[in-house]
C-alpha cells in the first residue's frame, strides 16, 4: 500500500469508522461530511414523497413524530447493550439514522396500501399509529432490561422546555413579531429548547458529557451547558426567519420549506428524547 493510500486509509478510519465502532461522539470531518449528506437527503427525500404522494404538511409531520421518538428510543436500547457487534453497529449514528428511514418509508408505504385498501379513511393515522407501536415497544423492551432510576428528569426536562418556549412566544407577540405565531416554528422551538434543556441536566447536574463539535467546544469554554440556550436562539431564530422570508411561494418552495421545517424539528426530538430517557433510566 502507497504512503498516500495509507494515510487516506488511516484518515478515514481515525474520524469517520472509529466513531462508529466504538462510539466516539463527532469530531469536525465527520460533523461536516453529515451535514452535507443531510442537505443532499432532503432533496432525495423531497422527490420520494412526491413519487407516493405524499403532501408535506404539519398533519404528515405529527404523524412522523412517532418514528422519531422509535428511533431516538431504539438509540437508547444499543446504550444499554441491548445488542451486541456487529448487529449494534447499524444502530449507532449515522447508521441508525438509514436504518430507521428504511423502516419509515417502509410503514409509510403500507399505511397508503392500508389506506388505498379502504381500512383507513387517511393514511396519516395509520402511519402515526405504526410509529407509536413501534415506540412503545423499544419502551417496553428497555423496561426489561433497565430500571427507571431518575423519574423526575422527564418533568424536569419537558418543563423547562414548555417554560422557555412559552417566554419565546410572549417575548416575540410583546415585540410585535409574528414569528411564533406560527404553530410550527413554535413547535420547532420547543423541540430545540427541549434539546437544550436535555442537555443541561445531563451535563451539568448528572456529569454527562456533549459528543457534538461546536456544542462541546462552547461548553468546555463558558464551563456550563446553560449555554446552549442562547445557542439555540442565535441559530434557530435566524434560521426560522428565512424560511419565513426568503422562499418564494410556489408550491414547490412552500414543500422544501415544510420539509427543512419537519427536519429541523426532527434534529431537535430525537436527540432530546434520546437524552431524557438515557437519564430517566440511568444509562
Amino acid at each position: 500500500m502507497s504512503p498516500i493510500i495509507d494515510q487516506i486509509s488511516q484518515f478515514i478510519s481515525n474520524y469517520y469508522i472509529d466513531p462508529i465502532l466504538y462510539d466516539e461522539g463527532y469530531n469536525v470531518f465527520n460533523t461536516v461530511t453529515w451535514a452535507l449528506v443531510l442537505g443532499m437527503c432532503i432533496f432525495g427525500v423531497m422527490k420520494l414523497l412526491d413519487r407516493l404522494k405524499v403532501t408535506i404538511d404539519e398533519r404528515f409531520i405529527l404523524s412522523v413524530i412517532p418514528f422519531v421518538l422509535a428511533g431516538s428510543s431504539l438509540r437508547v436500547i444499543e446504550d444499554a447493550g441491548g445488542f451486541k457487534p456487529p448487529v449494534q453497529y447499524l444502530f449507532i449514528t449515522p447508521n441508525i439514522y438509514f436504518a430507521v428511514f428504511a423502516v419509515t418509508v417502509l410503514c409509510l408505504v403500507i399505511s397508503k396500501w392500508i389506506q388505498k385498501a379502504g381500512k383507513v379513511e387517511d393514511y396519516r393515522t395509520a402511519f402515526a399509529i405504526l410509529g407509536t407501536v413501534w415506540t412503545v415497544a423499544n419502551i417496553v423492551v428497555l423496561l426489561f432490561i433497565e430500571d427507571i432510576v431518575r423519574p423526575t428528569v422527564p418533568i424536569l426536562i419537558v418543563g423547562a422546555a414548555i417554560l422557555l418556549t412559552f417566554l419565546v412566544y410572549k417575548i416575540s407577540k410583546y415585540g410585535g413579531y409574528k414569528l411564533f405565531s406560527n404553530k410550527l416554528n413554535l413547535s420547532i422551538m420547543f423541540a430545540q429548547l427541549l434539546d437544550a434543556s436535555s442537555t443541561i441536566v445531563g451535563i451539568d447536574m448528572l456529569g454527562y458529557y456533549e459528543k457534538h463539535v461546536v456544542p462541546s467546544y462552547l461548553i468546555d469554554l463558558t464551563g456550563t451547558a446553560f449555554v446552549m440556550f442562547p445557542l439555540k436562539l442565535m441559530i434557530f431564530v435566524p434560521v426560522l426567519y428565512l424560511l419565513d422570508t426568503q422562499f418564494d411561494e410556489d408550491e414547490e418552495s412552500r414543500t422544501l420549506r415544510t420539509l427543512v421545517k419537519m427536519v429541523i424539528i426532527i434534529l431537535g426530538l430525537a436527540p432530546a428524547f434520546r437524552n431524557t430517557i438515557r437519564m430517566a433510566f440511568g444509562i
